[in-house]
């Protein structure tokens, strides 16, 4: 603390007391202030300072708590308009001072001027000229200073001012709260306005005694979000610093304390409140984070109202620079180029919850595990049956859900990664396995935080660290209160309904089980799937959602090289080229939603078929890179020719596995195919029935006749011979009679039975489906059976239009073909086939026009581009009309052409 020289005077004359200069840290009351010191190196010396030869009143002291009996002591009147006076006037402020009397127990008397010499504003007479303070009892005026005191006092109380003034100064007594009863309700009722307050008191960095105005309540508040070095108590009642405590409590006192703040109330904790203090100049909590003296607290920062990101983009500008707390702070990923540390790359697999494995630009693949989150788990030992082995993506609720999301929401697309934090590699020990290292990353798509949007739906956990663990995601925050979202939402894991069970039968292998489930998938066409893995080229592990199943299924028509394959006592090489295309295979169709033709099984269970991915055929597509050879069995099916010309191009290029070909000198043995005409030949039908993927039933007109007669005989017969209710056992694919809503009773087949409640049934002659209980059901008699007359509604598609995978945009075509054709007679012609139906065009059978180039003109439907030259001629009719109707922003185009960017999306191809 600064002082000046003595000043000199005459030997043996009165000693001149010394000028001493210092800054108001705080005024204890009307007449008792702390002066400090410059800061140098850390907090400066303080001391008090008492005014000599006036008196002001007491404030109020709450009773000490090791003193049950001891009452709490009120403020006496005008003690605290006195303090309220210094305050405003004095803190903050450089002041000089004189100390006139020291008392043997080292109380210091004196006298305080504003300003750097005593030529400034004497703060016992100001306080005497306002009527706030009165001269001491028996004090006589026998020097200037005094006289100056008492004239002061006589004016005061002439103008009756301050405690002169009428009344006993009742209403200048603060009827003080220390403690609140209902601390949460007090908070709420503020509404997170802001509140006014003096502090009154700093404990350290983080947290301070406020007086909340103007009602006088005395709380502590602790700063939301942040927590500063502490003063630890120890067993003899010391207390020791924590490193950076006194520094930061000075950096909080000298800027706030008895400072008017504004206090934004956010929470509660015990009898304590979490908030931010508001100051003209600045906020404290920001402040303390970006000068190293505070770090963020996880448990308090939600309730931050300004915004966690900031408070965290604070203490990072203080680790950056290693300031104060953080001097030997060093980043996750300091050891990481900024290349590995930021990147994009594309997601090849989805291993489980949390995480994922994605391509990089280099071609290499690397695994990244979701920062911060916890994948669903099994709670409790007994959980699962010991003698069953765990299938955790199927038998640990939510896990499913949790993989579904994130295959649906990144398999084949480009994300954004930035890596956290590095886990290193942990050793197994006996409750917990051994880890590799793992990278832990944010994962962003389409500017969409993947780890947080697992969370709000309740299909991951947030993971709690110790408060010095910086190990985590850089958006802690955001994915705390995604989780608090859903737990309020009752989302997923969260939820208090029944987990979700997914029963699901693996008949991988199992011969017998195989058996029985082949006729089925071979009636079913193509059948959606979900590519599980991949174990060669062409060998695949299939999940089918619509039967809930898990099968092993083998490429058809292609001759794919072995791979190296472990057997008892030895280890088989791989075929050159197997691991290219495993990998091809791998990249093209792993966990992608694909399409599945079912021919046959072989002797092992392995069902053995085509594999359609986005209308490409895998094994022609094997075939053209030159990963594999056609095989002789693929002469008798529907792409033997696809595959002879893929072959064909491949071998020419003699790559992979033609590397070693040797054109033969004889001559092509390929048939030339004749170029067709295309065939226009029309025949009456009558539509029965629009299914919800735009495909459509028909009868045949000309046969018309025969099905109203055999329908009217077999109702005879029934109402003759009713069946007796209860007696049918419905078995799928058999025939029967079922009872419509209409009361008739139709020719059906069993598609599939749930329960005795619940039999899905195809009605033969119409196309339309229902389910009925078995007690509509009945055994359909010989003499209507499909021998006599066959079944009536023939399935077909339309040719040359896509049908829209957009739900939406689907039923909007849906809607306009039931509209326009449903129960009408239409004229039909054969374009060509596919392996689920034929596709056709149909005219109305009065204008002749085509229904689907109507739909294309309404801009409901896009066109299919077919290459063969026989449909070029109604192909550009059909592009024409696509045209018009973009131009017209007609449905499909409302928004323009999408299909550049968003065609997957949308789900089409250009």
């Amino acid at each position: 603390m600064a002082s000046s020289a003595q000043s000199g005077g005459s030997s043996g004359g009165p000693a001149v007391p010394t000028v001493q200069r210092g800054i108001v840290k705080m005024v204890l009351s009307g007449c008792a202030i702390i002066v400090r010191g410059q800061p140098r190196g850390g907090p400066p010396p303080e001391r008090q300072i008492n005014l000599s030869n006036i008196r002001a009143g007491n404030l109020a002291r709450r009773a000490a708590a090791t003193q049950p009996d001891a009452k709490d002591t009120p403020d006496e009147p005008w003690a605290f308009p006195a303090r309220e006076f210094l305050r405003k006037k004095l803190i903050g402020k450089e002041v000089c001072f004189t100390i006139e009397n020291k008392t043997p127990q080292g109380r210091e008397y004196g006298m305080i001027y504003l300003g750097k010499d005593t030529s400034g504003e004497n703060i016992a007479e100001s306080l005497v000229a306002e009527g706030l303070a009165t001269r001491r009892e028996g004090m006589r005026a026998n020097n200037p200073e005094q006289n100056r005191l008492s004239e002061y006092e006589e004016q005061a109380k002439t103008a009756k001012k301050g405690m002169w003034s009428e009344g006993n100064g009742a209403h200048t007594i603060r009827d003080l709260k220390y403690t609140i009863e209902n601390p949460r309700h007090f908070v709420d009722s503020h509404h997170q306005k802001p509140v006014n307050a003096i502090i009154e008191h700093v404990r350290d960095g983080s947290v301070v005694r406020a007086l909340l105005l103007p009602d006088y309540y005395l709380v502590t508040v602790m700063l939301s979000g942040i927590k500063c070095p502490t003063f630890r108590r120890e067993a003899d009642g010391s207390e020791t610093p924590e490193p950076f405590a006194a520094e930061a409590k000075f950096f909080t006192e000298s800027r706030l304390l008895q400072r008017d703040v504004q206090i934004i109330l956010e929470s509660c904790h015990n009898q304590n409140i979490l908030g931010t203090i508001l100051h003209p100049n600045g906020n404290i909590t920001e402040l303390l984070l970006k000068e190293g003296f505070a770090r963020c607290v996880d448990w308090s920062i939600a309730v931050y109202t300004r915004g966690a990101e900031k408070l965290r983009a604070a203490e990072r500008f203080a680790k950056e620079r290693r300031l104060r707390i953080w001097r030997d702070y060093v980043a996750p990923t300091a050891n990481l180029d900024q290349k590995d540390k930021q990147f994009v790359a594309k997601v090849m697999q989805v291993l489980n919850a949390d995480a994922i494995v994605v391509k990089l630009n280099s071609g290499d693949y690397k695994t990244i595990h979701l920062s911060s989150i916890r994948p669903p788990r099994l709670e409790g030992e007994n959980t699962q049956d010991k003698n069953k082995k765990l299938r955790p993506l199927y038998d640990i609720p939510y896990m499913f859900e949790a993989r579904e999301f994130l295959r649906k929401k990144l398999i084949g697309k480009k994300v954004n990664v930035t890596v956290d934090y590095i886990r290193p590699a942990s050793p197994a020990t006996e409750t917990v396995p051994a880890f590799s290292e793992r990278t832990c990353a944010t994962v962003t798509i389409g500017g969409i935080n993947i780890a947080e949007a697992l969370v709000s739906k309740g299909l991951a956990t947030v993971i709690r660290y110790r408060q010095d663990d910086d190990q985590r995601s850089s958006h802690y925050d955001e994915l705390l209160a995604a989780e608090a979202r859903a737990i309020k939402n009752g989302k997923g894991l969260h939820s208090k309904k029944e987990v979700p069970i997914h029963r699901v039968a693996d008949i991988s292998g199992d011969t017998q089980k195989a058996k029985q489930f082949l006729p089925f998938l071979q009636r079913a066409g193509r059948s959606e799937a979900v590519v599980e893995y991949v174990f060669s080229g062409s060998r695949l592990k299939l999940y089918l959602p619509k039967e809930t199943c898990l099968i092993t299924f083998l490429l058809a028509g292609i001759e794919c090289p072995r791979g190296a394959r472990n057997l008892p006592g030895l280890v088989q090489e791989g075929e050159p080229f197997s691991e290219e295309a495993t990998l091809f295979t791998k990249e093209l169709v792993l966990q992608r939603e694909v399409e599945v033709e079912v021919e046959s099984m072989d002797k092992a269970g392995n069902f053995i078929g085509w594999l359609h991915m986005d209308g490409a055929n895998l094994s022609v597509l094997l075939v053209e890179q030159a990963l594999s050879k056609v095989h002789f069995t693929a002469e008798r099916s529907a792409y033997y020719k696809s595959l002879l010309s893929a072959e064909e191009a491949a071998k020419q290029k003699k790559e992979k596995v033609w590397a070693h070909y040797e054109e033969q000198p004889v001559e092509e043995v390929m048939p030339v195919l004749e170029e067709k005409e295309r065939s226009a030949s029309y025949k009456p039908v009558f539509v029965t029935e629009i299914t919800d993927d735009l495909h459509f039933y028909v009868q045949d007109v000309e046969t018309g006749t025969q099905l109203e007669k055999l329908m009217e005989n077999m109702r005879n017969d029934i109402s003759s011979h009713p069946p007796v209710e209860g007696s049918y056992a419905p078995r799928r694919g058999e025939f029967c009679i079922a009872k419509f809503v209409d009361g008739e009773w139709y020719r059906a087949r069993v598609e599939k039975v749930e329960s005795p409640a619940k039999v899905h049934v195809f009605y033969i002659d119409y196309g339309n489906r229902e389910i009925l209980p078995s007690s509509r059901l009945g055994t359909l008699p010989p003499a209507f059976s499909t021998r006599v007359l066959p079944a009536q509604a023939t399935e077909y598609a339309f040719a040359f239009i896509q049908v829209p995978q957009d739900e939406d945009a689907r039923t909007d075509a849906v809607d306009s073909v039931v509209r326009d054709i449903q129960n009408t007679q239409c004229l039909l012609n054969v374009e060509h086939l596919s392996a689920s139906c034929p596709h056709v065009t149909l005219q109305f059978a009065d204008s002749k026009g085509d229904v689907g180039l109507g739909l294309v003109k309404e801009g409901l439907v896009m066109v299919e581009v077919r290459k063969e030259k026989q449909f070029q001629k109604v192909i550009t009719e059909y592009l024409n009309a696509q045209e018009s109707a973009k131009s017209a922003r007609l449905n499909l185009w409302r928004y323009g052409d999408f299909r550049a960017d968003d065609a997957d999306e949308f789900g089409y191809s250009r």
